[in-house]
């Protein structure tokens, strides 16, 4: 049996990758410091460590050597939280990944990494977008700024102590189980909103773009980041990939959307612009299409009414 390490497994995108690789006859170890992921999240037939992946355990358990693929998920997640507190951000995203790096590293464990960057912030908005993975980056928060400079790091660590690694970046993923703290969490709040009959806030004029990409699709693109032969390690975009749907969808029409799904008409209210929120965001996907075969399949408003209808169950106090 093949042995994943899946870091921030008992989050929203990392449970469903957990949930992926089991079903693919995957045995699966989860590190989660449930800081932010929940143990409600966690498929039962995976191991489970409680455990920061800044810690010395998580290092001696990545690099025991029995794990083919680390699937690195564990984050600090919350561009506002970044735009705060950049110094914590770092310390979690960079030194968490140099952690992980090191243990394999010194261990000379052969897993390959696959690790989860961000298509939504990494590219900023003097690229126009749909941006490829050879565009301009320049991310308007720390948040974007932490994940190249693991890129960065990935890319030196495969270059010069030849370490497997692949990069993904996800468009803004959304979701069953999602939270409404993380990059792409206004889908989950505008759900919550609506379910309590609350007005919808959006920021700025509403007319910022983001490529929401389904998480089952997110789940399905690090799978195949996890087995797929790779192309040669080089600079720092040569093992990276942009998943998503490549359009741009406004966050006003997202909030239009969702109030047709639920078939309200809660009021959708405007505060001011929020200080290191990106204005147009969306990828252009070729590359993953070619290289790994994978294309989105979950269309946005299909997506939206699965997630939803999860909300509303969870809701009512039914088990999702």
């Amino acid at each position: 049996m093949r042995k994943v390490l899946v870091t921030g497994g008992a989050g929203f995108i990392g449970s469903h990758v957990a949930d992926l690789f089991l079903a693919r006859g995957w045995g699966v170890t989860i590190v989660d410091d449930l800081s932010s992921g929940k143990r409600e999240n966690l498929p039962d037939a995976a191991e489970f460590h409680e455990i920061s992946v800044n810690s010395p355990e998580f290092f001696s358990l990545a690099g025991s050597g029995n794990f083919d693929v680390v699937t690195h998920l564990a984050a600090q997640m919350d561009v506002r939280k970044s735009v705060a507190d950049p110094v914590a951000d770092a310390a979690t995203n960079i030194l968490g990944t140099l952690n992980l790096m090191e243990a394999l590293r010194k261990n000379r464990s052969p897993a390959r990494v696959v690790f989860t960057s961000t298509g939504g912030a990494l590219y900023g908005d003097l690229a126009t977008p749909p941006n490829f993975e050879t565009s301009p980056k320049n991310p308007d928060a720390p948040y974007g700024v932490g994940k190249l400079s693991i890129e960065y790091y990935l890319a030196y660590y495969a270059r010069v102590h030849q370490r497997e690694y692949v990069a993904v970046r996800f468009g803004n993923a959304y979701g069953p189980r999602q939270d409404l703290h993380g990059e792409a969490g206004v889908v989950a709040i505008f759900c919550e909103r609506i379910l309590n009959k609350r007005p919808l806030t959006v920021f700025g004029d509403g007319l910022q773009t983001r490529d929401y990409v389904y998480v089952g699709d997110v789940a399905q693109a690090v799978w195949l980041a996890a087995i797929k032969p790779l192309p040669a390690a080089g600079a720092v975009d040569a093992r990276a990939f942009n998943i998503g749907t490549g359009t741009g969808t406004s966050v006003l029409g997202l909030a239009k959307l969702l109030q047709e799904i639920a078939g309200t008409d809660v009021p959708i209210e405007f505060s001011p612009h929020r200080a290191g929120e990106q204005q147009q965001s969306f990828v252009n996907s070729d590359r993953v299409r070619k290289v790994l075969g994978w294309a989105p399949e979950m269309p946005l408003v299909e997506g939206l009414e699965k997630t939803y209808a999860w909300f509303a169950r969870k809701e009512q106090g039914v088990s999702a």
